[in-house]
């Protein structure tokens, strides 16, 4: 199965907006509770999270996932810091990389493969303004072309 394949729960639609993703990588996830139940409900948010590398060990800070409705007490904070599951090998790769400036590592996609929780989470770079100027700029030419050519093919 190839790299973020399986049920996407959710994607952080911002990080390929603000970031050029340079290499991904699939990380698991260390959960509590009823935190599975709520992400495979898919009451779980990336929009503000980042991850960051702290002593030699990858977390994930600012994932929303909601308290599980029938959870009672055993459920957990919604904003807690969790750890990411990962080889040794990757984990100096990525610190390497964020030592560089201008890099950070941004989670992509939460999405669930074979019964676990798995986090698309990639080193991306921060576009500056008019590199987003440009990105919306290719993706209306893009839509224009693509419109053209549906309205073609409906006259043929």
């Amino acid at each position: 199965m190839p790299k973020g394949e399986g049920k996407v729960v959710s994607q952080n639609k911002k990080a390929n907006h603000d970031y050029f993703i340079e290499e991904t990588f699939e990380a698991g996830l260390v959960l509590q509770g009823t935190e599975i139940k709520s992400i495979r409900a898919g009451k779980v948010n990336l929009k503000d999270s980042f991850a960051k590398i702290e002593r030699g060990e990858v977390f994930l800070h600012n994932m929303h996932v909601s308290p599980y409705e029938q959870g009672n007490r055993y459920n957990h904070d919604p904003l807690r810091t969790r750890k990411l599951l990962l080889h040794r090998k990757q984990i100096s790769k990525l610190i390497g990389a964020t030592k560089e400036e201008g890099y950070s590592l941004v989670p992509i996609k939460l999405y669930l493969k074979n019964g676990f929780a798995k986090v698309l989470i990639g080193i991306g770079k921060g576009k500056k303004k008019y590199d987003k100027r440009e990105d919306l700029k290719k993706k209306d030419a893009k839509r224009e072309i693509d419109r053209a050519f549906r309205d073609r093919q409906k006259q043929f």
